[in-house]
């Protein structure tokens, strides 16, 4: 039987050092894995992007960095103790436990995201759903808690928590930063750090973990600002793709505002987390869209919650990969009230003083479901190879250095061109064993799609040849061009028009 393509990809992913189970040696627990030497590489590329994206949006947006762990009044206040649930059914014989709107969803084909535990009950029972392991009954559907506790102290006497969102930290040093930061509004705090959730039963591999990174920025800002932005003309006429009421559409920016009522603040990020999975990320416009979240679907902190999807195939359609979030000032409001002290800031308009409790609009994107979008988006198969056919911007590897045979000399100087290389700032791999081909497959399989081989020849003229992994053109070039040639190459100017192809 031939494999899934999810099935494919896991097996390049382990086989090659992108991720694969962590603690694998004492039995692995589901919903924890550890990044290999690939994977950390692409993942960094990834955060870089988002970084150097996200935050030249603002000349008032910046990084943080904080604790993983924190207080439970935080959780107290925020309302994860509370509210944080997922719906969790069991087996009555084998025990194994589902996260039960996700085991409809699977079963029936339909949306159970906004039911409540009745209605998901109900569900079950009048579809005569059983357990997919031993076929046994299910219980009734039950609330559980997904947050991690920890026990801090000589004798554990204080409990804190794992955070399950990075989100809480901005609002925690808002008052800080708009004091460090000259006070102004809007201002935007991002943090690419853990996030730690107790699922019930994480059971799409790389896609749904226990502990996994996020990537957010809060953008706290005055809220008579919500329907303005000083640069939303810029973006007007943009075409958002917007999935609402089960129906895609493609729809100006303007008629965002005008016809669905949305809120310009709000359209005008919507627009640049577009351009970022389109532009930057060169993903294709087909195989993304925003998702409305209705009253009862979205988390209970939000006023309105589009979701950014990708269509992965390997996980059966489009899939949830981050949210564009208005929270209003219910972040600020509550953790004013659970602490105690003031948050409200003041700031200058028209030369006068008001006032504010900032609201909060959130971009949040999970890293690591990115990196798995990455994964099936750019996976392609052909007669005699696999490949990823990333875009240069985000290949783990610039590129392959190859000689062409390991005597004559050509060992020797294939390693000096590697050490200069890297040397220069390249992100480079060297292989020296088995045939020159099956080098290449390897590359390819990698997504590392420049080959440079040093052959006879190159003793004679010190030349090298140059292999595109997409096209398979090759071309020869001197090594004194070589830099030139590569940085070329990564900015994804075709090879032909670098030198005659052989």
């Amino acid at each position: 039987m031939e494999k899934s393509k999810h099935e494919k990809i896991m097996d390049i992913a382990s086989k090659r050092g992108f991720f694969y189970p962590s603690a694998e040696i004492y039995g692995s627990k589901s919903g924890f894995w550890t990044y290999g030497s690939l994977g950390t590489k692409i993942k960094h590329k990834w955060e870089n992007l988002w970084r150097k994206y996200f935050l030249s949006l603002d000349s008032n947006f910046y990084e943080i960095d904080d604790v993983n762990i924190l207080p439970k009044k935080v959780f107290e206040s925020s309302g994860h103790l509370k509210n944080f649930n997922d719906p969790l059914t069991e087996c009555e014989k084998c025990h194994f436990r589902f996260k039960a709107d996700q085991l409809i969803e699977k079963e029936l084909k339909i949306s159970a995201a906004s039911l409540n535990e009745n209605d998901l009950t109900k569900m079950i029972r009048e579809n005569k759903l059983k357990c997919s392991n031993c076929k046994g009954n299910l219980s009734d559907v039950r609330f559980f808690n997904m947050m991690f506790d920890v026990k801090v102290g000589a004798v554990g006497e204080d409990l804190m928590y794992l955070r399950p969102e990075s989100a809480q930290s901005p609002y925690l040093s808002f008052k800080r930063e708009f004091e460090a930061t000259r006070r102004k509004l809007p201002l935007g705090l991002a943090v690419i750090g853990k996030a730690f959730r107790n699922e019930i039963s994480p059971r799409q591999g790389f896609f749904r973990l226990r502990e996994f990174t996020q990537a957010e920025l809060q953008i706290f800002f005055d809220p008579d600002k919500l329907n303005k932005h000083e640069y939303f003309n810029s973006i007007k006429g943009y075409k958002l793709i917007l999935h609402i009421k089960n129906k895609t559409s493609k729809i100006s920016c303007d008629d965002v505002v005008q016809k669905l009522k949305l809120p310009k603040f709000y359209v005008y990020y919507l627009s640049k987390v577009q351009r970022f999975y389109l532009e930057i990320l060169k993903i294709n416009e087909n195989l993304f869209r925003f998702r409305e979240l209705g009253e009862k679907e979205r988390a209970f902190y939000n006023k309105i919650h589009f979701d950014m999807e990708l269509d992965l195939e390997s996980l059966g359609g489009f899939k949830e990969v981050g949210g564009v979030h208005f929270r209003g000032s219910y972040d600020l409001s509550k953790h004013q009230e659970g602490s105690g002290s003031k948050l409200e800031v003041t700031i200058e308009e028209n030369g006068k003083s008001k006032k504010v409790l900032p609201n909060v609009l959130e971009l949040s994107f999970g890293v690591d479901r990115n990196i798995w979008a990455l994964l099936d988006i750019f996976y392609k198969e052909e007669k005699e190879r696999t490949l990823f056919n990333f875009p240069k911007i985000i290949t783990p590897l610039d590129a392959a250095i190859f000689p062409l045979v390991n005597k004559d000399g050509l060992l020797e100087l294939s390693e000096q061109l590697f050490i200069n290389l890297r040397n220069e700032g390249f992100n480079l791999f060297f292989d020296s064993n088995s045939s020159i081909g099956r080098r290449y497959r390897r590359i390819d399989e990698i997504g590392c799609l420049i080959g440079v081989t040093l052959d006879y020849q190159t003793k004679v003229d010190s030349t090298v040849t140059i292999r595109d992994g997409l096209s398979m053109k090759q071309i020869r070039v001197k090594i004194s061009d070589l830099k030139n040639v590569l940085n070329k190459l990564l900015k994804d100017e075709k090879i032909e028009k670098i030198g005659k192809i052989i």
